[in-house]
Order: C-alpha cells, then structure tokens, then sequence
C-alpha cells in the first residue's frame, strides 16, 4: 500500500485517530517504500507460509506480508493503533490483529492456534528498546518458525550477526548463534522512518537450526556466558570467576578440562567452548554432590 509510505497521508490517517508517537513504545514508522518488499520477500517463502508480527505500526510491513502469506497475524502492544489499523488494512481478510504484550504471549499455543499446517515465520521492525528480550524469547521458547526476519539497529544487527571470535561479539551473539544461522540482509537509514530515529538500522534474517554443540545444562552454559561477557577485557578465568563467584583454583581445573586456555577473552571462545566448559563444571559438581 504505497499511500502509508506517503509522509502526508500518514499524517493525515493519524490525525484523524488523534494518534501521537510514543517515545516510551519506541514508534517510529517506515516511510521508505522499497524496504518492507525486501523484509517480506525474506520472510515469505510460499503460500503455505504464515507470518507472525510483532509490532504492525499503521500496517507498511503487514500489508506487504498479507500479499504474500496465507495468513499474518500482528501483536500490536498500543491500543490506540488497532482502530488505525482497521482503516489501513481492513480490505485484508487473511489478517488478524491481536492487542497484546508479545512478550506475555504464550507464542506457542497461538502459533499452533492460528496456522495450523503452515510453515511460519517471524517478520517485524522491533523498538530498539527492547529488541534482545523479543528475540531472546522468540529464540528461548523454541517456537515452531523456520525464520525470524527483523529489522533493528544497525550496531544491534552487526552484534547478532557478527562471526564467532569477533571483536563485535557478545553475549547475545552467542545466544543467537546457537539457536539460528544469523544473516544480515541489508541497510536502512534513519531517514526512512517518520519520526527520523538518530541511528542507521539493518534487517537480518535467523534461520532457526538445532544447535551444533548442545552442552548437559543449558541454563549453566548461558550463565557461563553471560559471566564471560559482563568483564569482557578481563581474561575467561577472572571474568567468570567473579560472575559466578567461584574458586579461581578450581575454575582453572575446569577450564582446562574443557581444553580452553584460562587467558583467552570471552570474544575468542566459541560456541563449542562454553558448552564444554558447562560440561566439565557440571561434571565437577555432579561428583562433589556424588561424593
């Protein structure tokens, strides 16, 4: 619907609903004509697929999806926007809008709900603000979706992406990676949204995989990795140490039972290394309590 890319007549649909911009909510609406094509092509592999949305705006990207899939359903957080979005999108009728925290969702039980028989995918332009929550909880709740194709900043987007051993690695890297094949698809700038943001934003796409190393304790590889990464310049041995308060003595034993050098930088384990560092703790304690 190339009108909601029109700075006029968004304004004048807005108006007319008496609706301002949240600051809070993160708003800030496409206004670029030639970015959410590209964001559903990615997204919508055929027309078996269906397409979760978080986040609908005044319906750019979710007009484009309801073209493509069998059926979108949006999660919209303001309510002040589901009466916009029956004026810019009510001609659809594979569409449904649900007012709702995404993040109280029980995603699952409405994906199963909603497209039964249906390969489904994940698109959306997400607030910065709370970007690795939505992500986090798309990816943790191991949800039944081939891919997740999103828009976020573009410093976010260079993070998720980035290559294991990489300087922009981190944490959320990690968690990513061992859920999904992260791929960053192209640029946006900040002067195709309305209001302008103040930083450049990118789409990626995560293609959901099982992960290649898959430690005993999934819970302890992620506190692990948090730990790692919360004193990044300091060395694997003193950051997790100090994370996790544990005996740097006995964290140098396990540290070199997982073949990993207790002077390495967190940026420079892979996937594979924390989970044999979770491994060998886990060892540790299931002897100790064994014992």
């Amino acid at each position: 619907m190339e009108r909601l890319t029109n700075i006029s007549t968004v304004r004048g649909i807005l108006s007319r609903h008496g609706f301002t911009f949240s600051k809070a909510l993160g708003q800030n609406f496409l206004i670029n004509p030639s970015v959410c094509p590209r964001m559903a092509d990615s997204a919508v592999t055929d027309d078996n697929t269906g397409v979760l949305e978080i986040g609908p705006g005044i319906g750019v990207l979710t007009n484009e999806l309801c073209t493509r899939a069998k059926k979108v359903v949006a999660v919209e957080l303001d309510r002040r926007l589901i009466p916009v979005l029956g004026e810019t999108l009510g001609e659809y009728d594979n569409l449904k809008v649900v007012n709702a925290d995404v993040m109280e969702l029980d995603l699952n039980k409405l994906i199963a709900e909603e497209f039964p028989d249906m390969r489904v995918a994940v698109c959306a332009n997400l607030p910065y603000y709370i970007t690795s929550p939505i992500l986090m909880k798309l990816l943790e709740d191991r949800l039944p979706v081939e891919s997740i194709t999103v828009m976020v900043q573009k410093e976010a987007a260079l993070r998720l992406c980035a290559e294991e051993g990489a300087r922009e690695s981190s944490a959320i890297t990690c968690a990513v990676r061992y859920y999904a094949a992260p791929e960053l698809l192209f640029h946006v700038s900040a002067g195709s949204f309305m209001p302008a943001p103040k930083v450049d934003s990118a789409v990626i796409r995560l293609t959901l995989r099982e992960p290649e190393y898959k430690p005993l304790d999934e819970k302890l590889m992620f506190r692990i990795i948090k730990a790692a990464f919360s004193q990044r310049r300091k060395t694997v041995l003193n950051a997790i140490a100090s994370g996790m308060s544990l005996d740097k003595r006995e964290l140098s034993g396990i540290l070199e039972s997982a073949g990993v050098a207790e002077t390495a930088r967190a940026e420079k384990l892979t996937l594979r290394d924390f989970a044999q560092i979770a491994d060998a703790m886990d060892a540790i304690k299931k002897g100790g309590n064994d014992g």
